[in-house]
């Protein structure tokens, strides 16, 4: 990623201005980015280490177009290392796979010898059910002793990295800084009743005693910015660590309860109980996705009836945030896939607003290297672009393993019927005019192994892409049609570029999002890399953006 950054601030052409990060710099931009998480905390964390100054002076304008709970996030990482979250999910998988294993242990004849076995004496009923209950209250004492110890643990080794390192205290005080003056504004709208205008920090501020706060001692410094002593003079005099514990609660009770209330977050619905209050048109995407079956338990016949109004039009449902292949895995869930199908059609209708593909094609790959995510990111996006392009082209879509085939998708039809009949569609010759001007290839090779092949003795041959691109020039122009261009979209995580900057009828996106397809909707322009990396981020939120260090 340093190499990508450094190449990337290398720019021939005086006049073009530095570009930086720009493989991960869109990660998180609300409606245009990657959704590549993981690689927008990769760039922070590098930017921190190098530039920090520059991270932190730049977090109000990330703010405009990113995500609140990234800031967060990045101290948390800071704290504990960058593979924190890896270990994490390393060790919760590692929990699940041994739960259960030992239970059984106790219940086990032991042998005193050969042939011979010893049963437990029989216990009574009280007996049995008074030792389990002392040695559950024993657990929990342990446990909350545990928490606690943790808790000291976590906070010492917060206030010693503030304390001793001056550029992560610079950049905590920016994120309370932020924090803090937009739950202030956003407690004068609420005051104010200009509810329309509250911004969602108070749905991303960590929450008190959350892992977060525990990690950062982030509440503290944004409650002490909120109700500092010098202001509110009911806390002249009290002792330090009683006025932290009285501004946190106040924290709690009198600005994050309100905010998120007024906000209408289905967990504060969820946490007490009132599902019958729960306005599921508020929802956003992803906890529509996330708490679907826990609606359908709690509160059945208002989500069903819900999901009715969404389907006749009489209310929408949200899918900005959740991704293609996301929704299509979701089929098969416990609603019978219907969040999937409004889902799906609300993200092609948005798109549909925004443009349409013309002449254009999805190729998408589906060979045994793509097992998993990346070949269901394929098909995901895949069946999108064929729902996006314009006749002849609509529902057209090809997959490749060892044989190309062309397929027929009914585009209009629900998705048990377009994935039923997907079947093979024959070719028929095309005008000029209708023939494919753009081609969009989904796989996880590399670009060398895209444009490789085998002998008939199975030996591999592999010709460079400028080889293979005057073949297809030639066989296009010998049919008597101008040469696609080929937008080819990597779905591995890889550090390659096989195309120049300067090529033109190229170019190379990665990752899983729809967003970047946006680029190309009513996009007749020819297309290189530079270009297309000139498009992403040539976005008006990124003139805000400033170089400090």
């Amino acid at each position: 990623m340093v190499e990508n950054f450094n190449n990337s601030i290398k720019v021939k052409d005086p006049s073009s201005p530095q570009k930086g990060l720009t493989e991960n710099g869109a990660g998180t931009v609300r409606g245009t980015g990657k959704s590549d998480k993981e690689g927008f905390y990769t760039a922070a964390l590098w930017l921190h280490g190098s530039h920090p100054k520059t991270l932190a002076c730049n977090l109000e304008s990330l703010s405009k177009f990113g995500y609140f709970k990234d800031f967060p996030e990045i101290l948390y990482r800071i704290l504990k290392g960058s593979k924190i979250r890896d270990t994490q999910k390393s060790e919760w998988m590692q929990r699940k796979s041994c739960r259960g294993r030992g239970r059984r242990v106790d219940g086990f004849i032991s042998k005193t010898g050969q042939g011979s076995r010893k049963r437990k004496t029989a216990a009574t009923r009280e007996v049995r059910v008074a030792t389990a209950e002392m040695k559950n209250q024993a657990d929990k004492a342990i446990a909350s002793i545990n928490r606690k110890l943790e808790k000291i643990s976590m906070g010492k080794e917060a206030f010693t990295r503030y304390s001793h390192d001056a550029e992560y205290r610079f950049l905590h005080e920016r994120v309370s800084d932020l924090f803090s003056n937009l739950l202030r504004r956003d407690l004068e709208f609420l005051t104010s009743g200009e509810t329309n205008k509250i911004s969602l920090a108070a749905k991303w501020c960590p929450s008190i005693d959350s892992s977060f706060d525990k990690a950062t001692l982030l509440c503290e410094s944004i409650a002490r910015k909120l109700f500092p002593r010098e202001t509110f003079p009911e806390y002249e005099g009290v002792e330090e660590a009683h006025y932290a514990y009285r501004v946190r609660d106040r924290l709690r009770k009198h600005v994050l309860v309100p905010l998120r209330k007024t906000l209408q977050l289905p967990e504060v619905y969820m946490g007490a109980k009132e599902w019958g209050s729960l306005p599921y048109n508020r929802l956003a995407s992803v906890a529509m996705k996330s708490y679907k079956e826990i609606f359908l338990s709690h509160d059945e016949e208002r989500f069903k009836k819900y999901l009715e109004d969404a389907k006749s039009g009489k209310t929408k449902i949200a899918a900005g945030a959740v991704l293609p292949h996301e929704i299509i895995g979701d089929l098969d869930g416990g609603d019978g896939g219907q969040v999937a199908e409004l889902q799906w059609k609300r993200m092609v209708d948005d798109m549909r607003t925004k443009g349409s593909l013309t002449n254009c094609i999805a190729i998408s790959g589906v060979s045994g290297s793509m097992e998993g995510t990346p070949m269901e990111v394929s098909v995901a996006l895949g069946l999108l672009v064929s729902e996006l392009a314009e006749e002849p082209w609509r529902g057209k879509l090809i997959t490749f393993s060892r044989t190309p085939e062309l397929h027929l998708v009914q585009v209009e039809e629900p998705w048990r019927g377009k994935l039923i009949t997907f079947s093979r569609t024959p070719c028929r010759k095309l005008k000029p005019e209708g023939m494919i001007k753009r081609v969009f290839v989904f796989s996880d090779m590399e670009f060398d192994e895209a444009s490789s092949s085998y002998s008939r003795y199975n030996t591999r041959e592999t010709s460079s892409w400028e080889t293979n691109y005057q073949v297809i020039v030639s066989k296009y122009k010998e049919k008597g049609y101008g040469v696609p261009e080929i937008v080819f979209w990597n779905l591995r995580d890889s550090k390659s570029t096989p195309v120049a900057r300067s090529d033109k009828g190229v170019a190379l996106v990665s990752g899983f999002s729809k967003n970047l397809i946006k680029m190309f909707l009513d996009n007749d322009g020819e297309i290189d890399p530079m270009t297309i990396m000139d498009v992403v981020i040539s976005g008006p939120e990124y003139n805000e953006l400033v170089v400090i260090d």
